[in-house]
């Protein structure tokens, strides 16, 4: 049965509600495959700016059919980043694209492949990737609803992706904060001494800031 608005809305909800990036990400992949009757779902997630790599599966051989793209250099995964487009494999034992991906995805047990772009106005964000161990069992309405399920799985990571940074900003400020306060109190220093050597032993030891502040809580002490 084809999704209706309110049922957009409510998929929009729950992946909205979920707690941090990885489990946003697992739900995506989830509820994908719920909503496109799919056999396995996973996602793809750009990792600082350039590889793809596997961030959800809901069965190890979505992880398998993605290491081989990413083995082979070839795939529907891969292809739907670069060419920013959906593709649709009705079956992989005739397909003439990818050939040798294919021919191992169909001894995976993997007939049917529905990938598309994650994408915000920011960037790519990854793709999402749909299996089916049956010939045709996508079509092209299939592909308009991942299309817009994607849509909203996108704004739901990018939200997440955004929010565990700011959280991670916040607590490494309160992490240099209770630092600063402990070289106070033992070396009797001004706030603006202790952070300016906070910073010096960042840069002389090419360590990030918030280690050297971990250090300082943990250990009572600068590293040696």
């Amino acid at each position: 049965m084809t999704p209706t608005a309110s049922d957009f809305a409510a998929i929009a909800q729950r992946l909205h509600a979920q707690a941090d990036v990885a489990e946003t990400v697992q739900t995506v992949a989830e509820m994908a495959r719920e909503t496109l009757g799919a056999d396995w779902c996973g996602v793809m997630l750009v990792h600082r700016g350039q590889k793809l790599e596997t961030a959800a599966v809901t069965d190890d051989v979505v992880r398998r059919a993605d290491d081989l793209q990413t083995t082979l250099g070839q795939g529907p995964c891969l292809e739907a980043v670069d060419e920013r487009t959906t593709f649709v494999i009705h079956d992989t034992r005739t397909e003439s694209r990818w050939p040798q991906w294919c021919e191992q995805a169909a001894g995976l047990g993997i007939r049917s492949v529905l990938s598309v772009r994650l994408f915000t106005q920011a960037g790519t964000i990854g793709s999402l990737n749909v299996y089916g161990s049956r010939p045709d069992q996508f079509d092209a309405e299939d592909a308009v609803i991942c299309g817009i399920y994607a849509g909203h799985a996108s704004v739901a990571l990018a939200a997440a992706r955004t929010e565990s940074g700011l959280r991670e900003a916040m607590d490494g400020r309160h992490l240099i904060g209770l630092a600063q306060g402990i070289l106070m109190e033992r070396f009797d220093l001004t706030t603006e001494k202790a952070f300016a050597v906070l910073r010096r032993y960042s840069q002389d030891r090419n360590m990030k800031l918030r280690q050297v502040a971990a250090h300082v809580v943990e250990s009572r002490g600068l590293p040696d």
